[in-house]
């Protein structure tokens, strides 16, 4: 045994069994070692940003880590993007970062690179094994420090000759942290703040916008609290049966606007709510002036816990307020927008599947009518960096491959990492991809007038426009093996996603908005 079959059973003794890869030579024993290990899927990724993608959408619906395979720090650096998302998602993710053998480091070879370095941003733990004794022992560490709590990425850095160089350590299992349950006293605080507030709101994130968190939740709205959630959520159910607070608003003044008059709010799971961007004259913070903002539960307490205990102090009901199931009566018909097409994937979305949105301005279309469509998961954008919904859509598929998953993505965002398409191809996973082309950075048209940077002239057009030359979606789908179609009628739109809903395997729809 070598260190690279060392790392690979530690990994599997800790049921860490998806990795998704684009290796290089460096990363070679490891490869070799996955046919001495067959109870490690790996899934081979045309571009490092789909690996970093589906390990993100695979940890957030298998509540484990997969890993990646990264070609030493350039590798890395390809799948950073969604390695940021993943971190503002707080996804378990075991990094496996390549690296030149201990000895060659010093001659700085052409792809050197100061790897600690660059995975330090977005990596909560990061070490390097330096010998083949210790790639076992740093690989259950690395395991249990993904899960934090809350929870993120890290980078198990291996060397070369770490990898090849031979062992006899055996795998060394992971000891997962617990969540610390809330304080009593803190409880108690935050019942007394919110009876004397006059226009108390409770913000849940991460953890307390799970099934299990928003049953309590829902008890508090029950008792005439109002609920909302971060805009942006890492995975949340929606749909029939579920209780359905309030959303953050998107744009500060919204948001403010939507809060006026508050004085408490309640952060549970998150911390104080943020503006996406600045904009000029406008505040960065959302919490309106003269509000105060106490903290139920942080991002690594137990939300859950917090929740029940807060709602059972306040003599909550036993249950709360939950969506209907009421799917649109008919078919829908005529030009095709997202409205349409957001009636037509509430009609036909299956119960239990998971929709992974990156579809920016036209996700909204989607969102209102399945608030009472068949119960479902959705997997948001969470660190603002598009290019994850179709990567998203392939890890949530290895996780869960007895339930649909929706891809909804912005043209420009696809673009980001096509190749996942290819991806899903190869293993055949069961995923729908929708591509909403507009032809146009639409988000960024509406910033320019938001950031006061006027209307776009010619030049400022050609930074914002998708439309020449016209992305050809169906022939890139297909020759990356995916059955594609174009709709540009409501009508085609419906029955296009009606197939693809009734039948296994990758499909892809372009709709041409």
């Amino acid at each position: 045994m070598n260190g690279a079959d060392a790392l690979i059973e530690t990994l599997v003794a800790n049921e860490v069994t998806a990795c998704f890869a684009n290796p290089g030579t460096s990363e070679m024993q490891f490869v070799a070692a996955l046919d001495r290990q067959p109870a490690m899927r790996p899934v081979l990724c045309l571009f490092e940003g789909v690996a970093t993608g589906a390990a993100d959408g695979y940890g957030r619906i298998a509540d484990k880590p997969a890993c990646t395979l990264l070609h030493l720090g350039p590798g890395y650096g390809n799948g950073l993007a969604n390695l940021h998302n993943a971190r503002r998602a707080f996804t378990p993710i075991v990094n496996v970062v390549g690296d030149h053998a201990t000895y060659h480091r010093q001659y700085d070879a052409p792809l050197n690179s100061d790897i600690d370095t660059l995975v330090r941003p977005n990596s909560i733990w990061q070490r390097s094994a330096d010998t083949p004794d210790s790639v076992a022992q740093i690989a259950a560490e690395a395991v249990a420090a993904s899960f934090g709590p809350p929870g993120g990425p890290v980078s198990l850095i291996l060397p070369a000759d770490s990898a090849w160089l031979p062992t006899t350590t055996k795998p060394v299992k992971a000891q997962r942290p617990v969540r610390p349950a809330p304080d009593a006293a803190a409880v108690d605080d935050v019942a007394k703040a919110l009876k004397a507030a006059a226009k108390p709101v409770i913000l849940l994130g991460g953890q307390a916008c799970r099934a299990e968190a928003l049953v309590q939740a829902a008890r508090l709205a029950a008792a005439g609290l109002r609920v909302m959630t971060d805009t942006f959520v890492a995975r949340q159910p929606r749909g029939a049966g579920v209780f359905q607070p309030g959303r953050m608003q998107y744009f500060g003044e919204m948001a403010l606007a939507d809060l006026e008059g508050v004085d408490l709010m309640v952060l549970v799971g998150t911390t104080t709510p943020v503006a996406f961007f600045a904009y000029p004259e406008r505040p960065s913070v959302l919490v309106p002036e003269g509000c105060e903002t106490r903290t139920l539960a942080d991002r690594a307490s137990d939300a859950v816990a917090a929740l029940r205990a807060l709602a059972d102090v306040l003599g909550a009901p036993a249950s709360g307020p939950t969506q209907p199931l009421k799917l649109p009566e008919a078919a829908p018909t005529g030009p095709l927008t997202p409205q349409s097409a957001g009636q037509s994937v509430a009609r036909h979305l299956p119960e239990g599947a998971i929709i992974c949105d990156d579809s920016v301005t036209s996700g909204g279309g989607v969102a209102v009518p399945c608030m009472t469509a068949r119960p479902h998961d959705v997997l948001a954008l969470t660190g603002g960096a598009i290019g994850i919904g179709v990567p998203l859509a392939v890890g949530a598929a290895v996780a869960a491959p007895d339930r649909k998953v929706v891809s909804l993505n912005g043209d420009g965002a696809a673009m980001y990492t096509v190749q996942a398409l290819w991806s899903l191809a190869r293993e055949n996973l069961d995923v729908t991809v929708v591509v909403f082309a507009n032809h146009s950075y639409r988000i960024l048209n509406i910033e320019m007038g938001r950031t006061g940077s006027g209307n776009p002239g010619p030049s400022a057009s050609k930074l914002l426009d998708l439309g020449d030359p016209r992305i050809d979606w169906v022939s890139m789908a297909k020759g990356m093996g995916v059955a594609a179609v174009r709709c540009e009628t409501a009508e085609a739109f419906d029955a296009a996603f009606a197939r693809a809903m009734a039948e296994p395997g990758p499909h892809f729809i372009e709709a041409a908005i």
